[in-house]
């Protein structure tokens, strides 16, 4: 079975060489870029399984390659980690809300940093091997070929907008907790925050626009996915 690639792009030289020994000692080929602007090259170019994204990058910041990650369709899928000394809650609802999967800060335990790397790659190859589809009030979910609508309009979503906006479709009208939402989107080896799945859910009506009620919280619980069908 061929070795799955991850992109680390940061420019601090002892992390690089402490991420790229023990994610290489998991079995993964680690491709590194220095700056944003190689990162983005190297991200077009090896497709890697996942990308570990400093925010505070030269050239280009982090903030800014997640950006034009997610807006390229080449590479609008990839798994994205955003890695950064910044931890004021405002840092990582920007990072959310622009496109990361998930978020670190530094300074960080390195084995919790490997599980939470191998569940959103789990995720990614679940999504691959599913071949279903729903649709009801207005809203249609393909997860074969990975694409969203709202009345007919296709969604530009992130991966974990996805996951999120395909778990509650396919139960309509039952209740997830925050805790079962997250479980079902970064597996169930990765820490929950409540704060991180309401940033993601906020995004996602954002998008859906009109239909944006159809994903209704309940309080004391989390949300569901209303549906008079």
């Amino acid at each position: 079975m061929a070795k799955q690639t991850i992109l680390i792009i940061e420019d601090e030289p002892s992390l690089v060489d402490v991420l790229t020994y023990n994610l290489t000692k998991e079995g993964f080929d680690v491709v590194v870029a220095t700056d944003g602007q190689q990162g983005l090259r190297l991200a077009q170019t090896a497709l890697p399984a996942l990308v570990i994204l400093d925010l505070m990058l030269p050239v280009i910041d982090g903030l800014q390659v997640c950006g034009q990650l997610r807006s390229d369709p080449k590479t609008q899928d990839l798994r994205i980690l955003m890695l950064t000394a910044k931890s004021e809650e405002v840092d990582e609802i920007v990072g959310f809300s622009i496109g990361a999967d998930d978020y670190v800060t530094k300074p960080f335990k390195i084995k919790p940093l490997i599980h939470r790397i191998k569940a959103l790659i789990r995720r990614s190859a679940a999504d691959e091997r599913s071949s279903d589809a729903v649709a009801a009030e207005g809203v249609e979910v393909d997860r074969l070929n990975h694409v969203a609508k709202v009345d007919d309009r296709v969604l530009q979503l992130t991966p974990t907008e996805f996951e999120l906006l395909w778990t509650l479709a396919r139960q309509p009208n039952r209740a997830f907790s925050r805790n079962e939402l997250m479980n079902r989107c970064r597996g169930e080896d990765s820490p929950s925050f409540d704060r991180t799945i309401d940033v993601h859910i906020r995004s996602l009506r954002q998008k859906m626009g009109d239909r944006a009620g159809v994903i209704e919280t309940v309080r004391g619980v989390g949300y569901r996915f209303h549906s008079a069908e």
